[in-house]
């Protein structure tokens, strides 16, 4: 049975549509249906949280001052429902030239919207001619029914998927479904940062949050400014709006601890989305990041502890995923990650990168240990420089030492051009003054590769002094085939040249196990 929503739920997104404007349009509703009947709609942007709330889907208000985009017409209803119209917007992409280095940015579609129990949705790509359509990540297993330029498919749980037709890599849709927002604050609410749909900025470009503070992005919000987060604890950035547009980073986090972020997308940072540094205790959550400029990093980690990323969709402009030590007047180790639940594409870099930039001086190295990566699609990776390849990279420099790292259920989708796998101890003039002292005890379960533009993957290390050993792969996957020392080979061959890749002799106890042999061990 479908609950009533609450009554602050409707009240504070009553207010939402006025101050909008849009009490008459489409955005900031919400239909609510038991079985397959609507029982009506309100005027609401949440849901109460005391029971569940069957099926509802709630529309957020337009975004100022963001673009759209007409490539794509969404529309979505709960089963049975009445068609509701999402607002699609413009997302910039990059695609670097490999002679030339230049970017030129290119045009790419968003549309968000949340709703919990299920929701069909049907997408129409209005330039037409449409040979076929694609639900990705392919794990979802999300097969459309199309009606010429028009897909229709249904969601069961919150997802971010993205809508591919003809295997345009750019002139996609990004459709990013959420949860229904439970109890989100009210404006005027005790150590709560509002901001309302509309446009907010601020002079200086820069918002700067104490601690025990929430800042409140509403559905329809959009904020300009970098959200800076130094030297305070239990803070969070919230909701539905966007981080638009930032002059530099669109997130700062540093010395601090107990910090959240969930639901929030960014879009076109001049540089990273997030960047930490010498924090513990963070938790990032359902994050969706875009960025076409140089050095559009997802989420940097840098000297940090005890930090969560779980279901966030990022699409960038450098690597997704980046973890260091030191850099810049950054020190410390970095250790106790998890990166989870997530879709990862990197249109520049890396997927996954871990370990170029640490502390060089012998006398104070570093160590990144105790990181986890779980249940990953990574969609793309284009990068046209071999020393800089890899869906999954380790490139340790400056002394740093990476320790104990756990990968398991990666699903790498065939992707433009690069590595599946590059793991190498380096020195690289442009950003060390030393080479990474070692890699060790990496366990790789599970890591699926479809595809055929995979260049020679790379595990390579500097000397007797500076090895890669103790690597494990459990059930690795190349297009179908598992890849085993015991099986599927001559026995004169390497098992990693079925991948295929190179191994060099400062490489120790490499293994690759079916996976009856690892649980025989």
């Amino acid at each position: 049975m479908t609950s009533p929503l609450s009554r602050r739920s409707t009240l504070q997104a009553a207010s939402v549509l006025a101050a909008a404007g849009l009490a008459s349009s489409v955005a900031g509703t919400a239909s609510a249906a038991t079985g397959s009947a609507a029982t009506g709609s309100a005027a609401t942007g949440t849901a109460s949280t005391d029971e569940a709330i069957g099926d509802i889907v709630v529309i957020h208000p337009a975004l100022p001052s963001v673009p759209v985009n007409n490539a794509f017409t969404v529309k979505v209803r709960t089963p049975g429902g009445s068609w509701q119209r999402v607002g699609v917007h413009l997302a910039k992409l990059p695609l670097i030239d490999p002679v030339t280095g230049s970017n030129r940015p290119q045009n790419s579609s968003f549309a968000a919207f949340d709703f919990s129990g299920n929701v069909e949705v049907e997408v129409t790509y209005n330039p037409g001619g449409v040979g076929k359509f694609r639900i990705r990540p392919d794990s979802y297993g999300i097969t459309p029914e199309v009606l010429g330029s028009t897909a229709r498919f249904t969601l069961d749980r919150p997802r971010n998927v993205v809508v591919q037709v003809d295997d345009k890599v750019f002139d996609c849709l990004h459709l990013l479904a959420n949860p229904v927002e439970q109890n989100p604050p009210a404006e005027g609410d005790k150590n709560v940062m509002y901001f309302g749909p509309g446009l907010h900025t601020h002079p200086d470009r820069t918002l700067r949050v104490p601690s025990n503070t929430t800042v409140y992005l509403a559905p329809g919000a959009v904020l300009t400014s970098q959200v800076v987060f130094e030297n305070v604890e239990n803070s969070r950035l919230i909701g539905r709006g966007v981080l638009y547009n930032s002059a530099v980073g669109a997130v700062f986090v540093r010395k601090c601890q107990n910090v959240t972020f969930d639901g929030i997308t960014i879009l076109n940072p001049r540089y990273e989305n997030i960047r930490v540094a010498e924090s513990e205790n963070l938790r990032i959550r359902n994050v969706r990041a875009f960025s076409h400029q140089g050095w559009g990093d997802g989420i940097q980690l840098y000297c940090s502890e005890n930090v969560t990323v779980d279901g966030c969709f990022l699409r960038t402009s450098d690597d997704c995923i980046a973890l260091y030590t030191h850099r810049w007047d950054f020190y410390g180790d970095t250790r106790n990650i998890t990166v989870k639940n997530c879709s990862l594409w990197a249109d520049v870099a890396h997927p996954i990168n871990i370990g170029i930039h640490g502390n060089a001086d012998p006398d104070a190295p570093e160590v990144l240990e105790n990181l986890h990566f779980e249940n990953i699609d990574i969609l793309d990776h284009r990068e046209p420089q071999v020393l800089y390849q890899g869906a999954i990279a380790f490139m340790v420099g400056d002394n740093n030492l990476v320790r104990d790292v756990k990968f398991d259920d990666i699903r790498v989708e065939d992707f433009r051009w690069g590595q599946l796998v590059h793991m190498r101890l380096t020195n690289n003039p442009k950003w060390n003054l030393a080479a990474g002292r070692g890699i060790e005890n990496v366990y790789i379960k599970d890591l699926t590769y479809n595809g055929k533009n995979a260049d020679l993957s790379i595990i390579a290390g500097l000397g007797e002094d500076r090895l890669i050993k103790d690597i494990t792969f459990e059930n690795l996957r190349v297009n179908g085939r598992v890849i085993a020392d015991s099986t599927g080979k001559p026995r004169w061959y390497l098992a990693s040249d079925g991948v295929p890749m190179f191994v060099n002799e400062y490489v120790r106890n490499l293994r690759f196990l079916t996976t009856e042999e690892a649980a025989a061990l």
